[in-house]
């Protein structure tokens, strides 16, 4: 179990913050893509519980004692760990999923990615680095990789957009995808996006039509696609590249068709009420498993994905490599029947797919 503390905590991943930040104080940058801090109110227990820790480890163990002590502290810690995370509300899932220090698709592909060959430009206006798209190895598949990418520093996240993809980011997924179609490659779309780029320029060239033509070619392409949300998941720049044959969540990821403050500013007029407005969208991985629109929901560590990146990646790769093993394996006439099927599944309402639970049929 690897708990972040002391002066270890930049080696494991983890961005101490330095002022808690949490849904009644928010910090913004995209329209509210990032908190400023992802620890929660909530989370002020363990920080302690991690100040003990650190302490119990820089005394000499010298004493059975002093070893007694620390896993006593280490079992405390993952206990509370487990009970926090396992009741979080949607408004602070939406802040563990927007964590600072939460694994990014540049952190999958250094671990779960053998022989990564980036490849840039979209053949019309340019290279967007808010999407990367490239060759690979998961497991024993060759891939081509399509990952939305948020940016770690300040100066990544700005020349990302925060995740923010233009046109040509789009342009860019379909042409690698279309390229794989034609090499017969599995395609693996690593989703996490607040959306679309909103600004003047991607309208100009054309944003709608850019997500509109991935959204008419994907169903068809006849080569399995595996999508997994690794962060967040946002509207039609989320969409964009998830459609699928099989679709995963983290744990603590979201999906919906607009961010919490958006669709409170739409409703209600003010982002105030975006706690509200989350526990209405219903954009959990576990609500959106339950109504059937993702096939399996990807258990993180304990305490989330930013505390433990390589356990994450290893359960990520056994998703990828389970979900291609039996995609593989289909006709591509049956692969791309089976998928127009599963999108067409996706109109039903939420009584019919109670109904269809209760009934043993899903």
């Amino acid at each position: 179990m690897h708990i972040p503390m002391g002066d270890g905590c930049a080696a494991s991943g983890w961005e101490n913050p330095t002022a808690p930040m949490h849904p009644d104080r928010r910090g913004w940058g995209a329209f509210g893509a990032y908190s400023l801090s992802g620890e929660l109110p909530r989370e002020q227990g363990l920080r302690r519980l991690e100040s003990e820790i650190a302490e119990c480890l820089r005394r000499p163990a010298t004493s059975e004692a002093g070893v007694a002590e620390f896993h006593a502290l280490r079992a405390r810690w993952e206990g509370e760990a487990r009970e926090l995370y396992g009741s979080l509300e949607p408004w602070e899932t939406v802040f563990i999923a927007r964590h600072p220090a939460r694994p990014l698709v540049t952190d999958y592909v250094e671990l779960l990615v053998q022989d990564f060959c980036e490849l840039h430009g979209d053949r019309l206006y340019g290279d967007d680095r808010a999407i990367i798209t490239g060759f690979g190895t998961i497991g024993r598949h060759p891939v081509m990789l399509i990952g939305q990418n948020r940016g770690r520093s300040l100066q990544e996240r700005m020349a990302c957009h925060f995740g923010c993809a233009h046109p040509e980011g789009y342009r860019k997924a379909l042409a690698k995808m279309q390229l794989a179609a034609k090499f017969r490659l599995p395609i693996v779309s690593l989703i996490d996006t607040p959306g679309a780029y909103p600004g003047m320029e991607a309208e100009e060239r054309g944003i709608a039509r850019a997500i509109a033509a991935n959204l008419v070619a994907m169903p068809n392409l006849a080569v399995p696609i595996v999508a997994v949300v690794i962060g967040e998941g946002g509207s039609g720049g989320a969409l964009g590249i998830a459609v699928s044959d099989r679709m995963a969540m983290l744990e603590h990821s979201v999906f919906s068709v607009i961010s919490p403050e958006g669709c409170a500013a739409i409703l209600w007029k003010t982002s105030a009420r975006a706690k509200e407005a989350a526990s209405a969208l219903r954009m959990r991985s576990r609500d959106l498993a339950d109504l059937g629109l993702v096939d399996e929901v990807i258990p993180e560590p304990v305490g989330g994905a930013h505390r433990n990146r390589a356990e994450t990646a290893a359960s990520i790769e056994d998703f990828i490599v389970r979900s291609l093993d039996q995609l593989t394996k289909l006709p591509r006439k049956t692969l791309v029947a089976q998928r127009h099927e599963r999108l067409r599944k996706m109109g039903a309402s939420y009584e019919r797919v109670c109904e269809e639970r209760e009934a043993g049929q899903v």
